[in-house]
């Protein structure tokens, strides 16, 4: 899916570009007592949309923690059926309820023009908070197109 991919690309360049801006707000702060208020909030957004823009790229990469006790020690088949109901019962439903109730979290930022109650903070929080739609609406995606290639390879019996 290369929209996932895309946003994958996304979150690491704005990494990099957190990495920098946390370098510098330091520096700023400890070598010249000069913080600011809009920096770290930057750095807060930032962080936010390099985790949810990286959600659905780390699951299409298989990437996301497992708990691997058991795993693998078992077949490919037993593995693969495991992702496909965790995908189905948990990813899918949980991501949905997310963006549900994030609907309403992100209009109501947007109708009331939130911003940072700081004074120097940074106004429109509605666009990041829109990122958690946009996150789990990719995890949504790859989670489906995930669990479409799996029963695949299930019902004809090529498991590898």
């Amino acid at each position: 899916m290369a929209t996932v991919e895309q946003s994958g690309r996304i979150a690491a360049i704005l990494l990099y570009f957190l990495s920098f801006l946390i370098l510098f707000d330091a520096s700023m702060r400890y070598g010249f007592a000069s913080g600011s208020i809009m920096l770290q909030e930057l750095e807060w957004h930032l962080f936010d949309l390099i985790i949810l823009l990286s959600i659905a790229f780390t699951l299409k990469h298989h990437r996301h923690v497992r708990v691997d006790i058991f795993y693998h020690r078992m077949s490919m088949r037993i593995r693969k059926i495991i992702d496909l109901i965790g995908y189905v019962l948990l990813v899918v439903p949980f991501s949905a309820v997310v963006i549900y109730v994030g609907f309403d979290f992100v209009m109501m930022s947007y109708v009331q023009m939130e911003g940072s109650a700081d004074p120097g903070g940074l106004p429109y929080r509605f666009v990041i908070k829109a990122t958690m739609i946009i996150g789990f609406g990719l995890l949504i995606m790859q989670a489906i197109a995930h669990t479409i290639a799996l029963l695949n390879e299930l019902l004809s019996g090529e498991v590898h």
